[in-house]
């Protein structure tokens, strides 16, 4: 795919796959857009997809699976116990991740729930590259806290490095040495950092933290939720890589960490998840939680069906023609709202299109949620849903006080093979219209907040009326068109 050139014009994606099953969509009127955001409290979360025209809130178990895994489906062992499905499914762990031991979960952040609860205790300290919304709250919910170690370069938006995820080693020493080895439970890297843009880290950097862990004998564990894509960013940017196979890579990355967990939703576009490792010991920590909060130890809360689709998503993942599809859409949906001066985080990440809503909205308070205004605002003017990724998705301090997160981004997932180019097309033509019309937007206030992950379900309100002022510009300028 990223070898094909064109004999005029601009390179573009090219899909090496068909589309053989599709699900209609709906265009609702701008006027009825309006209504269901209201209805929603400004949440897109809180939108039906009846609503919805794009979908790019998530990655999450949205990726479009293959003909061969909707026929792996129809093969499933219906057991409760020592399912062939589950011993199909562990094969593919062991020659895809190299880990022998499997525990299933029913998504990632059911692996996160075990982890934690087995290894994070009140006192404790997790460093990590970055922190995800989930990783933190089971954390915190154990009595434990995160440090975030990156590099400062990983928080100019704007750059040309190419592994914004790097964990700064420099500060995981510091860390260490601060904290004392007998308080970290274990060091978190996250493959790859989805909250400051989908940056991927280099495979020497994830060596350089191994050797740091030998070092002082503390456990090493993988977020593996996006492997594929930061193993195919390996082999793109970092030069001492460029000749190896993405099995090769995905087995260097998963052999330096302990313990690997993934969501099987981004992992291997099924449903799912896992925890895997070769050492028995950890194994058997974490083995009595499965039974108590997933199901048994063969099926681990997933349909066996999606068990089969997740064993052949596995292999999937191995083969660079599938993989590259959603960054290289990502690469030219970044680099085309560049060219009309939107503001943008680049290098191109993975999961998606990530908007520097601080910019954008520069004249919206922090604290006003600017991403999560520019949210609504774009499925307002385009019926497209994204997802905000700033300090809608913080928490407040025990004082009640506002935590602002470190960067403000407006994401739109690019789910693998599900889009067409004209969308993406789309999508690029009504960004450059909200830009060119960003002064119309305005901040948002909580009316409902849930004390953990308020961004899934809270409802916020407009500080003022500026959303209807949108939809009237939006009507003098389109007329009718949807």
């Amino acid at each position: 795919m990223s070898k094909v050139k064109f004999y005029k014009g601009n390179d573009i994606p090219l899909e090496l796959h068909k589309v053989r099953v599709v699900q209609k969509l709906n265009l609702v009127p701008i006027e009825r857009r309006l209504e269901a955001m209201k209805e929603a409290g400004f949440n897109t979360f809180r939108l039906s997809t009846k609503d919805v025209f794009l979908d790019m809130l998530t990655d999450s178990g949205t990726n479009a699976m293959s003909d061969n895994q909707l026929a792996a489906m129809m093969r499933a062992d219906d057991a409760y116990a020592g399912s062939q499905s589950f011993e199909r499914l562990q094969k593919a762990v062991l020659d895809v991740l190299g880990k022998k031991y499997l525990l299933p979960v029913h998504q990632g952040r059911a692996a996160e729930n075990v982890i934690c609860r087995t290894f994070v205790k009140p006192g404790h300290v997790v460093p990590m590259n970055y922190h995800f919304t989930t990783t933190l709250a089971h954390i915190q919910e154990c009595g434990g806290r995160v440090v975030e170690l990156l590099y400062d370069h990983a928080l100019e938006l704007k750059s040309d490095h190419p592994f914004k995820g790097n964990m700064n080693l420099e500060k995981l020493e510091q860390t260490i040495q601060e904290v004392g080895v007998e308080n970290i439970p274990f060091i978190r890297m996250e493959a790859s950092t989805n909250l400051i843009g989908g940056q991927p880290f280099s495979l020497a950097n994830l060596m350089d933290v191994r050797r740091i862990a030998d070092k002082y004998n503390i456990m090493l564990v993988l977020d593996a939720s996006l492997l594929g894509e930061n193993a195919y960013l390996i082999q793109q940017r970092e030069e001492k890589w460029k000749e190896n196979s993405m099995a090769e890579i995905l087995k260097m990355m998963t052999g330096l960490a302990d313990l690997v967990y993934f969501s099987a939703r981004k992992l291997s576009s099924s449903r799912g998840g896992g925890i895997c490792t070769n050492q028995h010991a950890l194994y058997e920590e974490m083995e009595d939680k499965i039974p108590l909060f997933e199901g048994f130890l063969t099926y681990g809360g997933i349909s066996v069906r999606e068990i089969e689709a997740m064993t052949v998503g596995l292999y999937e993942t191995l083969d660079e023609t599938m993989i590259c599809q959603s960054p290289n859409y990502i690469k030219y949906l970044v680099e085309e709202l560049e060219k009309r001066g939107v503001p943008m985080v680049t290098p191109p990440g993975v999961l998606g299109a990530h908007i520097n809503a601080m910019k954008f909205c520069e004249h919206i308070p922090q604290d006003q949620y600017p991403a999560g205004a520019l949210a609504a605002a774009l499925y307002i003017c385009s019926g497209v849903r994204a997802m905000e990724r700033g300090t809608m998705s913080s928490v407040r301090d025990e004082n009640g006080k506002e935590i602002l997160a470190d960067v403000e981004l407006l994401r739109m997932a690019v789910p693998r093979r599900v889009f067409t180019l004209s969308q993406i097309n789309y999508v690029i033509d009504r960004v450059v219209w909200l830009y060119e019309n960003r002064h119309l937007i305005g901040g948002l206030k909580f009316v409902y907040e849930p004390k953990v992950l308020r961004f899934f379900m809270g409802g916020l309100e407009p500080t003022s009326n500026w959303a209807h002022r949108l939809m009237e510009k939006f009507r003098e300028d389109f007329g009718d068109s949807l």
